[in-house]
């Protein structure tokens, strides 16, 4: 199995603190976007969500956590206190976050019992600070007992630099690990323009592999396994998960991540607030990622909700393994697989050349599998054809299949080339594009498919007119016109 492995050359910080104080959007502003949804709504963080800040030269792991709860009312609360837990024992420093807008709570007194006897170093950080008279009323948390304090205002950026300033000051300090990893970045930056051009060809990297689907379809309990550990809250209520999160996974020496993301609706059928922030956050995942993993339901069949997940990868022509989750569940004989491969290819026609694996997250069965399928996938999207086999292949298919006379007009299909990889992407100059019929372009694409592969990838064909060289027609009227006035003097 793979094993699960983390930014262990960064150190980490954790935000912790009661719900809804703001940790959320102070770990946005750490990390310079917004990762994690914020809402005014307690509890709207569950997962551990990471994220890397840098300030000053120096580069951190940040934490986002759930709210800590004195009695948790159900169990998804439950085990959201158990995600933060795990990030105060991983953290190398925390953030202890309160909101000076409500004022001191019994819950503040009980989350500082727990980070004193967690032993972290620890940063009380007065958040909500919007003005003076705030900042002057947060001064009662000095009773707390922890020190440094500071007061801010997350969502205004008030002195949340000083705050930086703190926390890096407060950083273990620089392992060897995390002076390697610095120095990449730094060559990394030194690499001119065009040489990253020519790396972008030749180099895919670490996979960013987006486990996506409809809700309650074992995305997190995928997660979950391939980590080994509970990594992701698992419920049977859909929606359990709501921000994406990184996984870094190593299979076979290689690194790749895994993205959790929450279930994904059709646009009719979300929910105001949180859930809609999900999906879109969701959709981001699939937007940033070389492949998507959809996990459907096995007992419930490929549904219209599963094709609009489907739908929305290929429009962003990003790599697809589908997988037949909770297949474990289905009652099944000889001929299970093949008459469910046969109902899909007949429901889903558009996905006869996608990846496809039966499995079950629960039991781990062909788990494994769908890490190398989509590593697999990821490495086809970065698959070159040189320019005279492509043309082999499309003379080829245009001799065997000639394209239809249109209007009286003959297509005439000229030559091609690779331009682009992830997706992989083909230049094909005829004498007019409006000529070549839709079927005719899936034709083609069918034969580049059969010779190449590319199983589990989109490609992508544009079809251009050829010009003619604008530099050579003057010669050739200069030609013609010379010929001309050697005629009339003979």
């Amino acid at each position: 199995m793979p094993s699960a492995t983390a930014s262990a050359s960064l150190p980490v910080v954790a935000i912790v603190g009661r719900p809804n104080v703001g940790k959320s959007t102070l770990f946005n502003r750490f990390v310079g976007e917004r990762v994690t949804i914020v809402e005014d709504i307690p509890g709207t963080t569950r997962d551990r969500v990471y994220g890397t800040g840098e300030w000053n030269g120096r580069r951190f792991t940040l934490v986002d956590t759930g709210g800590l709860e004195l009695q948790p009312g159900s169990d998804i609360e439950a085990r959201v206190q158990d995600q933060a837990r795990v990030a105060i024992e991983e953290a190398d420093l925390v953030l202890f976050v309160v909101d000076a807008a409500i004022g001191i709570a019994p819950l503040d007194h009980e989350v500082a019992d727990r980070l004193r006897r967690a032993g972290k170093p620890t940063i009380l950080v007065i958040n909500k600070a919007d003005n003076p008279r705030r900042e002057h009323e947060g001064a009662e948390f000095y009773a707390l007992g922890f020190e440094p304090t500071i007061t801010v205002s997350a969502q205004h950026g008030r002195s949340t630099g000083d705050l930086a300033d703190l926390l890096v000051e407060l950083l273990p300090p620089p392992g060897p690990a995390e002076l390697e990893a610095d120095a990449s970045v730094r060559f990394g930056a030194d690499i001119a323009e065009g040489d990253l051009e020519e790396l972008a060809e030749t180099e895919m990297g670490p996979p960013l592999v987006a486990i996506v689907g409809r809700p309650n379809t074992g995305k997190s309990t995928f997660i979950n396994r391939v980590l080994g550990e509970d990594r992701m809250i698992v419920s049977d209520v859909p929606g359990t998960t709501r921000d994406p999160v990184d996984s870094a996974v190593t299979l076979d020496g290689e690194t790749m991540i895994l993205v959790d993301t929450a279930g994904i609706r059709r646009r009719g059928s979300v929910a105001r607030g949180i859930e809609r922030y999900s999906v879109l956050r969701a959709m981001k995942a699939i937007d940033r990622a070389d492949v998507a993993v959809v996990m459907t339901d096995a007992i419930e069949g490929y549904t219209a909700q599963d094709a609009h997940v489907v739908g929305h990868v290929l429009e962003a022509f990003k790599g697809i393994v589908l997988v037949i989750n909770k297949w474990d569940a289905l009652e099944k004989d000889g001929h299970t697989a093949d008459d469910w491969l046969k109902a899909l290819r007949r429901e889903a026609p558009y996905l006869a050349w996608a990846d496809i694996v039966f499995a079950s997250a629960l039991t781990g069965q062909r788990v494994e599998r769908i890490l190398r399928e989509a590593r697999r996938v990821a490495e086809e999207r970065y698959r070159r054809i040189p320019t005279g086999e492509l043309n082999r292949v499309i003379t080829d298919a245009v001799r065997e299949h000639p394209p239809s006379h249109v209007r009286n007009r003959l297509p005439k299909v000229l030559y091609a080339t690779q331009v682009a990889v992830a997706p992989p992407t083909f230049v094909i100059f005829v004498n007019d594009p409006e000529l070549i019929h839709f079927s005719y372009r899936r034709y083609l694409e069918n034969r580049i498919r059969a010779e190449h592969g590319f199983l589990g990838t989109p490609i992508k064909l544009i079809f251009r007119e050829r010009k003619v060289d604008e530099e050579r027609r003057p010669a050739r009227k200069r030609a013609r016109r010379t010929s001309s006035s050697s005629r009339s003097r003979r």
